[in-house]
């Protein structure tokens, strides 16, 4: 069977599963659909849904926050409402010196579109785009 036929989802290394929770949960809403451990951690680690199933798995580890790159993405219709909540939410954007962004923090994606990124507590980074 190849892959493709399996349910892929993103885990993300945090350095304190308390404070992810707080981040995760509390600034992005994102509810949780099991929770267990995480290597020798007892309830160290969350999966979140998002887009109708499980997307996200977030887990305690001494790797957090080690890559600079974009680790998921989040595809919406709006993304001006969706920075907007987020700001409101206490979730700052980040801004590359590379691109021009708008006063939200939102960019021109390549290849047409919008795109915007924001950090976790340790650093991962994730982004949000639209097609218009």
């Amino acid at each position: 069977m190849p892959l493709s036929t399996h349910e892929l989802r993103a885990s993300i290394a945090v350095s304190d599963i308390q404070k992810a929770v707080a981040f995760y949960e509390g600034k992005l809403g994102l509810q949780p659909l099991e929770s267990g451990p995480s290597a020798d951690i007892a309830d160290g680690s969350r999966v979140y849904g998002s887009g109708g199933g499980p997307a996200l798995n977030v887990y305690e580890s001494d790797t957090a926050g080690t890559t600079a790159a974009t680790l998921a993405t989040w595809y919406v219709d709006d993304i001006d409402q969706i920075v907007d909540e987020l700001a409101s939410s206490g979730v700052e954007l980040v801004r590359y010196d590379q691109f021009e962004h708008d006063p939200r923090g939102i960019t021109a994606r390549a290849g047409g579109g919008r795109i915007a990124w924001f950090q976790d507590p340790d650093g991962n980074t994730f982004a949000i785009e639209a097609e218009v």
